[in-house]
């Protein structure tokens, strides 16, 4: 008898674990103010060049873009170290601790008082978020079987655009009312109270007595990584999609005054955009592709990959349309662009060991930001700064069609990886 090892279900059993609907929402909610902290900074970040860079300055947008890295670059380097730890320790106690330190970090970005520090609050929500990125999505996938995992990931990951799209507007309405400091104070005490939460969860691997053998890893499993052509694949399509979306988010405010579009209602519209098209898209994406398995064993990566591709004109008409009419080619691209984000997810947990999944996904946190959004934003803002925002903006649609490209050449390999991790025996 064989089971993917630290989930009480066979391959063929589509049940979900007690607890599992629980976890499923506390982490939900944690996914919320997770994404709507790093937007916030985006939604303000016109206030922030302005308060901290003299006016004219041919350097100013490539600073402020280095804001993102910050975060990026300590969230990247920290997640293996806290992911490893997630293999071998109670992963609630590890996201609770990691929450609270980041929300604690969000609110201190409202007192930096000058840039540097301002830089050093961001090292610290990177911290935090490094703890909670590989660690929850394996909680659901030790919850919820294969069958199911495009579904949930899809609802998890619903987060993303509803989130981003929170940042911001409410980083838009507050700093409007109070200022761009308070924006950050108002969003921390959520994370905080969610990041107590957890400590009064179980460990689903407590449950069904399998942290022994979680411990028996191996240094070849973690090499093994590596060679798993799916993993590999869905990396470096996650990485072109990853800048793209970075990108993407963290300059809108400035591309909309570029455009001649008021920062406030402009950043309004995008937040509305932003939840309605990426929320109905994530969810399709999982539903959809968890449908098409049965006829397509690759129908995670082809729901990616279309995605993205479709994605690639719409962006490009969007720059060369005028507004209001711009506003609906934008929409087609967010719609687009956020369809691969639950079957990517579900992809990534089903090709991976379930004794080394929550390195699996710190490793794919490291790669994609590394690659991807971690130098976005300051690239963009240097090409910005030196030609034009639509020039900025092309490079992130030619991100977008690079990655789709990926997903599909990978399709024929997904299947037979996901197989044999299923088929994993238990030791």
């Amino acid at each position: 008898m064989f089971r993917a090892i630290g989930n009480s279900m066979t391959p063929g059993d589509s049940r979900s674990r007690s607890g599992a609907r629980t976890a499923l929402s506390l982490l939900l909610g944690i996914n919320l103010f997770n994404y709507i902290d790093r937007f916030v900074l985006a939604a303000v970040e016109p206030n922030i060049r302005a308060a901290f860079f003299a006016p004219g300055d041919p350097n100013a947008m490539a600073m402020t873009g280095l804001l993102a890295p910050a975060f990026l670059f300590t969230y990247m380097l920290s997640a293996p170290i806290l992911g490893f730890l997630s293999d071998r320790f109670s992963r609630w106690i590890i996201i609770g601790i990691c929450v609270i330190l980041w929300s604690f970090a969000t609110a201190a970005s409202g007192f930096a008082v000058t840039f540097v520090a301002l830089f050093l609050t961001r090292i610290f929500v990177g911290i935090g978020e490094g703890g909670y990125g590989p660690a929850a999505p394996t909680i659901l996938a030790d919850y919820f079987a294969v069958q199911k995992r495009g579904r949930i990931m899809a609802i998890f990951c619903g987060a993303i655009p509803v989130g981003s799209a929170f940042g911001y507007v409410l980083g838009g309405l507050i700093n409007a009312q109070f200022g761009w400091r308070w924006a950050f104070y108002l969003v921390a005490i959520p994370g905080i109270i969610l990041g107590l939460l957890c400590f009064f969860q179980t460990d689903p691997r407590a449950r069904s007595g399998v942290r022994d053998e979680r411990k028996r890893a191996t240094r070849q499993d973690y090499v093994a990584l590596l060679r798993n052509r799916s993993f590999v694949f869905n990396c470096l399509a996650q990485t072109a999609m990853t800048f793209a979306l970075g990108g993407l988010a963290f300059w809108m405010s400035a591309y909309l005054l570029f455009r001649n579009q008021s920062p406030a209602h402009g950043t309004s519209i995008f937040g509305g955009i932003t939840v309605v098209a990426g929320l109905l898209s994530t969810l399709l994406g999982g539903f959809v592709a968890d449908r098409l398995q049965k006829r397509f064993s690759g129908s995670y990566f082809l729901v990616s990959g279309l995605g993205m591709i479709l994605a690639f004109p719409l962006l490009v008409a969007m720059l060369y349309t005028p507004f209001p009419m711009a506003w609906v080619f934008l929409f087609g691209a967010v719609f687009f662009v956020f369809l691969n984000t639950g079957p990517s997810n579900a992809a990534l947990a089903n090709v991976t060991d379930a004794r080394v999944r929550a390195t699996a996904f710190a490793l794919n946190i490291l790669i994609i930001h590394f690659f991807g959004d971690a130098f976005s934003p300051p690239l963009l803002g240097f090409i910005a700064g030196r030609s034009n925002m639509n020039m900025a903006f092309l490079v992130i649609g030619g991100a977008m069609l690079v990655s789709g490209i990926i997903w599909l050449f990978g399709m024929k390999f997904l299947s037979a990886d996901t197989l044999e991790t299923e088929n994993q025996p238990v030791l």
